[in-house]
C-alpha cells in the first residue's frame, strides 16, 4: 500500500509561512461589545474585515473582574497601542451592550490621541421582542 501525500496545506504540519506582515491602516472602525461579564474590543479596517481584537479576558482578568471598568479600559488601550503601532489616525467607534464597561473603553479611546469621526450607540433594542411566558396559576 503506497504512502499517502501529506497535503501542503494541512495544519498537522504546522504554520506555513509567517503571519502577515502588518498592514498599514489609516482609518478604521472600533466596535466595543460591553456586556455584564466581559468586554470585548475589535478593530476593523472600513469594510469590516477583522484586524485586531482584544478583550478583557485575553488582557488576564478572570472571573467577575472581567465585568469592571478598569478591565473594560486594559482591553481599549491594548487594542489601540496596536492600531496605533500600525498606523491608525482616524476611527469611527460602535459601542453595544449595557455593560460597565462602555464608558470607560471610550475613555480609554479618547485619551489615545486617535482622532474620532464619531461615536454611535448601536445597542440592539427590542420593538416589542418575544411574547412573555403565560400568567401562573395558583
Amino acid at each position: 500500500m503506497a504512502k499517502p501525500i501529506p497535503r501542503i496545506g494541512s495544519r498537522r504540519n504546522g504554520r506555513i509561512g509567517l503571519r502577515k506582515s502588518a498592514r498599514r491602516i489609516p482609518s478604521g472602525v472600533l466596535h466595543v461589545q460591553a456586556s455584564f461579564n466581559n468586554t470585548l474590543v475589535t478593530v476593523t479596517d472600513i469594510r469590516g474585515q477583522v484586524v485586531y481584537w482584544s478583550s478583557a479576558g485575553t488582557c488576564g482578568f478572570k472571573g467577575a473582574r472581567k465585568g469592571t471598568p478598569f478591565a473594560a479600559q486594559t482591553a481599549a488601550e491594548n487594542a489601540i497601542r496596536t492600531m496605533v503601532d500600525q498606523g491608525m489616525q482616524r476611527a469611527e467607534v460602535m459601542i453595544k451592550g449595557p455593560g460597565l464597561g462602555r464608558d470607560a473603553a471610550l475613555r480609554a479611546i479618547r485619551r489615545s490621541g486617535i482622532l474620532l469621526s464619531f461615536v454611535r450607540d448601536v445597542t440592539p433594542i427590542p420593538h416589542n421582542g418575544c411574547r412573555p411566558p403565560k400568567k401562573r396559576r395558583v
